[in-house]
């Protein structure tokens, strides 16, 4: 695991009291997306931004991904290096922890996944995902998941950060014309509990992008 030292305090405290909150604070399951848009890729080099408890880093490693993931709280990593350990999988995990508002995390990646990358906390999403689309090898795809609305439980919930949709994203990329082709660009509504134990839903989209061999 690396250092990025130049973070600011204010994420990492915000993520890290975050997760120091409960064991664990999602689900342990890899996101149903990831799982959708990647299987049948074959497995190279993957970026996780984001990874949080590792489960999206974790399924990556055991479909023969060697994956970089990155978070900026150290509390989250610490717990994601030993869900990977207990999976097997700890030596194709590189963990990171950077600041993505600072520092990204070096090298070209045949998947860089974006997962929900929202934060209360600061955060240039923008700025970010362009890098991403940067490291992003010939060949490779990137794939970005945002939630699209707020939970139909909370409706004001989110509003605050910012809820792109996947044209939104797309022209914020701004991509070089002809180095890239869009795979999936969609919005659907996600079945959910609630925190009361009801069934609610949720409006989330995706973009997937290939981008071309040179």
């Amino acid at each position: 695991m690396t250092t990025d030292d130049t973070r600011t305090a204010s994420a990492q405290e915000f993520w890290d009291t975050r997760y120091a909150t409960a064991h664990r604070i999602w689900s342990g399951n890899p996101n149903a997306a990831l799982v959708r848009e990647t299987t049948g890729l074959t497995p190279g080099r993957a970026l996780d931004l984001g990874c949080g408890e590792g489960a999206d880093a974790v399924w990556l490693a055991r479909q023969g991904w060697r994956v970089t993931a990155v978070d900026v709280s150290a509390v989250a990593l610490d717990r994601a290096a030993g869900h990977a350990a207990d999976a097997g999988v700890g030596d194709l995990v590189d963990w990171q922890r950077h600041d993505l508002s600072v520092s990204f995390p070096a090298g070209s990646f045949d998947l860089v996944s974006a997962q929900f990358l929202h934060s209360p906390a600061d955060l240039p999403r923008e700025q970010v995902l362009r890098a991403a689309a940067e490291a992003v090898a010939p060949g490779g795809v990137l794939l970005v998941v945002g939630h699209a609305g707020p939970p139909s439980w909370d409706p004001e919930h989110h509003h605050a950060l910012g809820l792109p949709t996947t044209d939104e994203v797309l022209a914020s990329l701004e991509l070089p014309s002809g180095h890239w082709e869009v795979l999936v660009s969609t919005e659907y509504e996600q079945q959910l509990t609630g925190p009361d134990g009801r069934p609610g839903t949720r409006r989330d989209n995706t973009l997937v992008l290939r981008r071309l061999p040179a």
